[in-house]
């Protein structure tokens, strides 16, 4: 009996995990509608969502039935992950502008499709219980999430330096620390430690970037305001206008002198 309600609590853990993972994973989404509107990706980094695809690949590989059997919320949700991951590396890669970005997207894409085939090819083959496979997969998962968990850290450093939160998504950053405490729980019951560690330590990591946006926020509102009000800020057909104005009246002042 107390089986029976565990189970079934840990099933409607796994259904609000999915939700609050798919609002992780959809949140950027007002970040790449500035990026598409503007044609430009302008300082945000493809960092977090190449780390997110990664951890998604191996997720689903984690939840297969012939790997860890009885996750299949596991793999709806990671599955989903991916594809929209794809979206958004897709965007980013159209609008980033500079070769050298262009290329380290393609060359990660490419190793992370590389490793996934590779390590596929190794647990099927090598391993021929669902307990060593489990044992296997679950440690690439762990690392790897806890490098998605870990790779706003760059931005983090951005913000602490700068003072501002402009490119630290708040709601991405909201989404990542509920996402990591309930599916913390849902590790509990029963105890999993694949996921109960690394998603213990996403909330940590949430949790840090939510102090930071609470402590910049005033700040990053006073930056951007400052900057739009500098005489400097202006588009590059009004400073070529500008420039050709000016040229004109010096020629006039020089005719009239003569």
């Amino acid at each position: 009996m107390v089986v029976a309600h565990l189970n079934l609590l840990r099933k409607i853990v796994g259904i609000i995990g999915n939700f609050i993972a798919l609002c992780l994973f959809l949140s950027p989404t007002p970040t790449f509608v500035r990026i598409v509107k503007k044609k430009s990706v302008e300082e945000y980094s493809p960092i977090p969502y190449l780390a997110t695809l990664i951890n998604c690949l191996v997720w689903v590989l984690y939840g297969l039935p012939t790997v860890h059997p009885d996750s299949t919320l596991v793999v709806t949700i990671n599955g989903t992950g991916i594809l929209i991951e794809i979206v958004f590396l897709t965007i980013f890669f159209v609008y980033c502008g500079r070769y050298k970005q262009r290329l380290i997207i393609s060359v990660v894409l490419a190793a992370e499709t590389a490793f996934i085939a590779i390590l596929a090819v190794l647990v099927f083959t090598l391993q021929h219980t669902t307990e060593k496979r489990t044992m296997s997969v679950g440690i690439v998962c762990c690392v790897f999430n806890v490098m998605m968990y870990a790779s706003p850290l760059s931005v983090m450093k951005m913000v602490i330096k700068t003072k501002s939160v402009e490119f630290m998504p708040f709601w991405l950053s909201v989404a990542g620390f509920l996402n990591a405490g309930v599916w913390t729980i849902y590790a509990l019951m029963p105890f999993d430690p694949f996921m109960a560690i690394p998603n213990g330590i996403g909330s940590l990591f949430g949790l840090a970037q939510l102090i930071l946006y609470g402590a910049y926020y005033k700040s990053t509102k006073k930056i951007m305001a400052e900057r739009e009000k500098q005489p400097s800020y202006i588009g590059l057909s009004s400073a070529i206008a500008h420039t050709e104005s000016e040229k004109t009246a010096n020629t006039n002042q020089e005719l009239n002198n003569v």
